[in-house]
């Protein structure tokens, strides 16, 4: 995600500018908890980062009660950094309770004086019991707390509530409790999208998605060429492309397909499209519509739902807090089958397409540019089995078991003329692209993803082929 400079901590020598104004903590951390050692870890993480380090039990004591005070919270409410701060931060640094790292990474995420932020990083590095490189000092921390699944300090979550919130008071409505897990929410460096619902005509400082958008024939989409990758969605028999020059940009879409209403997010990061329906809900409850929030989960983009507030699971489309959350709404999936326009439009000539003008005039290219050495947003430890961005197809079958399949290899086979088959699903081809149906031809809601978000929310994931 990329959008406007945010500056929250700016410094100058000994002095520092802290816009965050709202930091409370509490003064007795509890919870006898210790952080995976390395027998439990997978071999490839403790390999890849190190052995974990141990978490200490118990309250904090009085000292460190008080050097917490300081360094988060006086600093913050006087806007200093002074020798008290410095003495403080070494009182933690001592502390030898690595949970302490979370709070510390929260901050560094809005750090933007190189000699505060180092100072961070090594008091994170202490707690950690690693040295770690002098580059990213945010991505690196946050990678090892995640990797090593490092427990959260109690009441984390009204603390870093009153961090994010003093950056953005959108955010005042997310930051709640819930099926979430809160240490694991970062900051994608852009605004939230909170326009009302069919306003998506006003510009905003944010990731803009768009809502009831405008389409057009296959005949008069002469400005896509054939070659032109689009998300391709089938409905009742209504067939629509969504173009990723437009997804890239908007990354998220409220549309009407084939009678049916649709939440389309795309997450840039995971290499995902994928097409929700918000319709036919349980009783009681509205339509979703969905926008992006400006944060993230290990590089996967967090959306919620304007109307009630309530946040999803974006990649499971599992609403996840709010009013949503407490009635556990699971939203189901249609497929999305990923191909180039010039095939898709052959294979379905009467698909509609979304017109030029939603681009904004722009034409990026993150999937092919941006994303070449791996996520720019920290993931931890990441399953070895492909690597980390190794498109597959993805799908869970009616017994609960999710599948990816090596896309590149699946198509090959496909193309073959081999058949595919799993429990009670089967791949196809459509279009150049690639979908799962069931036995009885039905859609089973499969999309495209990179192997590294696709295994992190489903990591029991199985493989094809093995």
């Amino acid at each position: 995600m990329k959008g406007p400079s945010m500056v929250s901590i700016i410094g100058s020598h000994s002095r520092i500018l802290i816009i965050v104004s709202l930091l409370t903590l509490s003064m007795f951390w509890v919870g006898a908890v210790r952080a995976q050692n390395a027998a439990q870890l997978p071999d490839y993480v403790v390999e890849q980062f190190g052995q974990p380090p141990a978490v200490p039990k118990g309250l904090l004591s009085k000292e460190l009660q008080s050097a917490v005070q300081v360094a988060f919270v006086d600093s913050m409410i006087q806007s200093t950094w002074g020798g008290d701060q410095v003495s403080a931060l070494d009182k933690i640094s001592q502390s030898n309770d690595p949970r302490m790292v979370w709070i510390i990474s929260d901050l560094m995420r809005f750090v933007s004086n190189r000699e505060l932020n180092d100072v961070l990083a090594n008091v994170a590095s202490s707690l950690l019991g690693k040295k770690l490189p002098n580059e990213n000092h945010w991505g690196v921390v946050t990678d090892h707390l995640i990797a090593w699944d490092i427990p959260a300090p109690p009441d984390y979550l009204r603390v870093k509530r009153a961090i994010f919130t003093s950056i953005v008071p959108g955010w005042d409505k997310i930051f709640v409790e819930g099926d979430i897990d809160w240490r694991l929410v970062s900051w994608g460096g852009v605004l939230i999208d909170d326009r009302p619902y069919d306003t998506t005509d006003k510009a905003c400082n944010c990731i803009p998605a768009a809502d009831n958008p405008e389409v057009s024939s296959a005949k008069d989409a002469g400005w896509l060429k054939d070659a032109d990758i689009v998300f391709g969605v089938e409905v009742n028999g209504a067939y629509r492309a969504y173009p990723r020059r437009i997804m890239e940009v908007r990354e998220m879409v409220n549309d009407t397909l084939g009678g049916r209403d649709l939440g389309i997010p795309y997450c840039t990061l995971c290499g995902a499209a994928q097409a929700y329906f918000t319709d036919r809900l349980p009783e009681g409850i509205e339509r979703p519509i969905l926008r992006t929030s400006g944060l993230l989960i290990r590089s996967n983009k967090v959306m919620y739902d304007i109307t009630s507030s309530s946040v999803f699971d974006t990649f499971l489309g599992k609403a996840v807090t709010g009013q949503l959350g407490e009635k556990s709404l699971q939203l189901k999936q249609a497929s999305v089958v990923t191909t180039d326009w010039g095939t898709w439009k052959k294979k379905h000539p009467t698909t509609t397409v979304l017109l030029e003008k939603y681009a904004l005039g722009r034409d990026p290219d993150f999937r092919n540019g941006r994303d070449a050495n791996g996520p720019i947003f920290p993931v931890g430890n990441v399953d070895p089995r492909l690597p980390v961005h190794e498109d597959i197809i993805g799908v869970v079958t009616a017994s609960g078991k999710p599948v990816a399949f090596h896309r590149s290899k699946a198509l090959a086979a496909l193309q073959k003329g081999n058949e595919i088959v799993y429990e009670n699903m089967r791949l196809i081809l459509d279009a150049g692209g690639i979908k799962a149906i069931g036995a009885d031809g039905s859609d089973l809601g499969s999309h495209q993803a990179f192997w590294f978000a696709w295994s992190q929310f489903h990591p029991q994931s199985a493989l094809w082929p093995e």
